[in-house]
């Protein structure tokens, strides 16, 4: 099973948002519905444009992952982000290549 770090952005693209999933279709359905706790936090910032996403072999890989992206600098996000997503623009995972 693959395990998914992602980070999701707002329209304006000045909020971000980190988190990690084995399903990444589902996990983006539920936060556009604003279901669980992160869904407060995504639909209270609008965070609903899936801007990165990286895959993990486990989950332990995974949520390691995703608390060092949560220690990075916002400076250090962007960069990581435009790495892969030049323009920022929102990914859609069902043809997303990685």
């Amino acid at each position: 099973m693959s395990y998914f770090v992602y980070i999701l952005s707002n329209p304006a693209r000045t909020v971000l948002y980190i988190g990690v999933t084995n399903d990444l279709e589902r996990r983006l359905y539920e936060h556009g519905q604003g279901l669980g706790n992160a869904g407060k936090f995504t639909g209270l910032y609008q965070c609903n444009l899936l801007v990165y996403c990286e895959v993990s072999p486990d989950a332990t890989q995974a949520i390691a992952r995703e608390k060092q992206l949560k220690n990075w600098s916002r400076a250090k996000k962007e960069w990581l982000i435009a790495k892969l997503n030049s323009n920022w623009e929102a990914i859609d995972p069902r043809t997303w290549q990685g």
